[in-house]
């Protein structure tokens, strides 16, 4: 699945191409995602402008004077786009499910195989939206602080890597960050969230920030079928030191990384260096 590294590649591909423009047509090839696409999309954004461009956790957010287009890739969804007079515009694959035509002949071109994914419409304010008003601080936001993460910690007594993935916890640490950020910390994702100390929880906000600050200078992980506005994959992967790595040595002491499944997500450690 695309996390959040991912959707902000994604975000920063496509802002520069539609941000201001006016959409002139919208083309839906398969409205039943993960939810109904709304089939008179087109009449709703016909002649409207792009006012602005932003993600909220996986979510990419394209605002308009009359609400909001929200977007979810789901398992193995992808946006891409076209420059008027790219031959490509005209021979869609099976998998790609709607095109937002702009004015100046930009085509915004939503892919996805599985269909797990979401394009919604919701006239009002995005922070009002069912699926994002209860969700949890940005990981790369100030509000995501130790304070804010110590004491989201104390009143839990699961496993710190399910912690970690609570979207009402804090969004966006999917599970390969969360097994990448919890082994450049040294505690386990077995370990209770409230046995995890405050100068431990220090040490992970920042290994956080940062394991997600690098995955998205190097355009996300390469996962499935993800592939950035330009369709090109990411290359975080290369720098994998514990995600996929079962039964291979350890970056730090050399002992075999363990594979355990927890909360139903492959979690990947090292029971030497993460206590």
């Amino acid at each position: 699945m695309p996390e959040l590294p991912e959707v902000e590649t994604t975000l920063r591909g496509i802002s520069p191409h539609i941000q201001g423009k006016k959409v002139a047509d919208v083309v839906l090839r398969q409205t039943k995602l993960r939810w109904q696409v709304n089939p008179q999309l087109a009449e709703i954004l016909a002649g409207q402008e792009v006012l602005s461009c932003r993600r909220r956790a996986k979510y990419l957010i394209i605002g308009f004077a009359t609400g909001i287009l929200l977007i979810h890739l789901g398992m193995s969804g992808s946006l891409r786009i076209f420059t008027d007079g790219d031959a490509r515009i005209d021979h869609p694959d099976k998998h790609d499910h709607a095109d937002i035509v702009f004015a100046d002949g930009t085509v915004l071109r939503y892919h996805d195989p599985r269909k797990f994914g979401a394009i919604l419409w919701y006239e009002g304010i995005a922070e009002h939206h069912p699926l994002l008003e209860k969700l949890g601080p940005e990981p790369l936001s100030d509000d995501f602080s130790v304070e804010y993460l110590y004491q989201k910690f104390k009143t839990q007594k699961r496993a710190v890597k399910l912690a970690l993935m609570d979207n009402a916890v804090v969004v966006g640490v999917g599970n390969i960050y969360a097994n990448e950020s919890l082994f450049k910390s040294g505690i386990s994702p077995h370990r209770p969230a409230d046995k995890v100390k405050k100068k431990e929880c220090a040490v992970l906000v920042e290994t956080i920030k940062s394991v997600l600050q690098r995955a998205i200078e190097t355009g996300g992980s390469t996962l499935r079928d993800f592939v950035n506005s330009d369709g090109k994959s990411g290359y975080f992967q290369q720098e994998y030191t514990v995600y996929g790595r079962h039964n291979e040595p350890c970056v730090r002491c050399g002992g075999l990384v363990q594979k355990e499944v927890l909360g139903q997500r492959g979690t990947f450690y090292c029971p030497n260096c993460q206590k």
